[in-house]
């Protein structure tokens, strides 16, 4: 534990789009959870703001078409979650490649989910396997909001979601 790990994005091709550090924080199984800081101005997305030294807590699986990102702001208040469909993540020693297919899903801390990015994935050249699986993973981390599952088990009973 406290290693640096290695972030690639690469997008539905393969093709690195950025990358980033972050700190290993928990190993589990199929995934990993790395600690790391947002480096960018502030931005407005969906109703959240994003500031420079917000903390994310960023789990990547082996395993599933998905990765989830815990946001917490300067407070450590928890200020949603995002998560990106990708295919599942191939994990190597010190790196972690994520390929994004554009469908993402944004949790907020009352429960509510918002689905974002659809009309740039229907646009993607994906084959009808990857599409299906990328459509299963988005109702896989819906179900995983309804149950707090996962990350998730910061929503409250009474904030529980209709997904």
């Amino acid at each position: 534990m406290g290693s640096t790990i290695t972030v690639h994005k690469l997008d539905e091709q393969g093709v690195e789009v950025f990358h980033y550090n972050g700190i290993l924080i928990g190993e589990r199984g199929n995934s990993l959870t790395l600690e790391a800081y947002y480096e960018r101005s502030d931005v407005q997305f969906f109703g959240l703001t994003f500031r420079e030294g917000d903390r994310f807590i960023e789990t990547y699986y082996s395993d599933h078409w998905f990765n989830i990102f815990e946001i917490h702001d300067t407070d450590d208040d928890i200020k949603g979650w995002y998560c990106n469909i990708t295919r599942s993540a191939r994990i190597e020693q010190g790196h972690i490649y994520a390929e994004d297919l554009a469908l993402d899903l944004l949790v907020y801390p009352d429960g509510r989910v918002q689905v974002l990015d659809e009309d740039e994935f229907e646009a993607m050249e994906l084959s009808e396997s990857d599409r299906k699986n990328a459509l299963s993973a988005l109702e896989e981390l819906k179900q995983w909001v309804e149950r707090r599952k996962g990350p998730f088990y910061r929503l409250t009973a009474e904030n529980r979601p209709a997904v």
